[in-house]
């Protein structure tokens, strides 16, 4: 191998750009690695971003203990709540209402289907009651329901409940997948 000749403005240069220089007093060195950072799940506030986004349009009606309920999410085919009536979606979470006021209801139920989307559930059970004990005859979680349920930003559909899973008393409720899940579009 040749060596390369160099020029005295070269080695100025060089020299100029390099700066001061020191020796190394021994030639080995020892390796500490930073102690690395624990890790920090995020947090994810579900009450951060109101889940309740969508607006009803219509005036809805007041139901009655033996009245059955439908929704379809504008955007989604009829073929999906005809599936869902038909219990063609396998039940993926069950969420009991029995027993709680209307506030305490509105807080589980947001917090619950929060937990299905984060977890991938499609198809959950929702058991409000008939409403046999409500004043008037007028069930009052069920016409909750029919509203928060409408307003709800991860619900696609959802519609009475067939009789062997509790019938007009518990809902069959269809939502969106989760954004973790998005990857994996399934079919309807």
């Amino acid at each position: 191998m040749t060596k390369k000749t160099t020029f005295s403005d070269e080695t100025d240069l060089f020299r100029a750009s390099v700066g001061e220089v020191r020796a190394i007093q021994h030639n080995q060195v020892v390796l500490r690695p930073r102690p690395k950072p624990k890790p920090v799940p995020r947090k994810t506030d579900t009450l951060a971003s109101d889940p309740l986004q969508n607006k009803v349009d219509e005036e809805l009606e007041l139901l009655y203990q033996e009245d059955s309920m439908a929704f379809l999410a504008p955007g989604v085919q009829k073929a999906v709540l005809k599936k869902l009536r038909k219990g063609r979606y396998g039940v993926h979470a069950e969420i009991d209402l029995h027993g709680l006021n209307s506030q305490q209801a509105h807080h589980y139920l947001l917090q619950s289907i929060h937990i299905c989307t984060e977890d991938g559930a499609r198809c959950i059970l929702i058991i409000h009651g008939k409403g046999y004990h409500s004043p008037n005859t007028q069930p009052v979680l069920k016409n909750d329901l029919n509203f928060w349920l409408r307003q709800h930003k991860d619900v696609l559909a959802f519609c009475s409940a067939p009789a062997k899973s509790g019938g007009t008393g518990a809902l069959l409720v269809l939502l969106k997948l989760g954004e973790k899940f998005a990857d994996d579009e399934t079919a309807f």
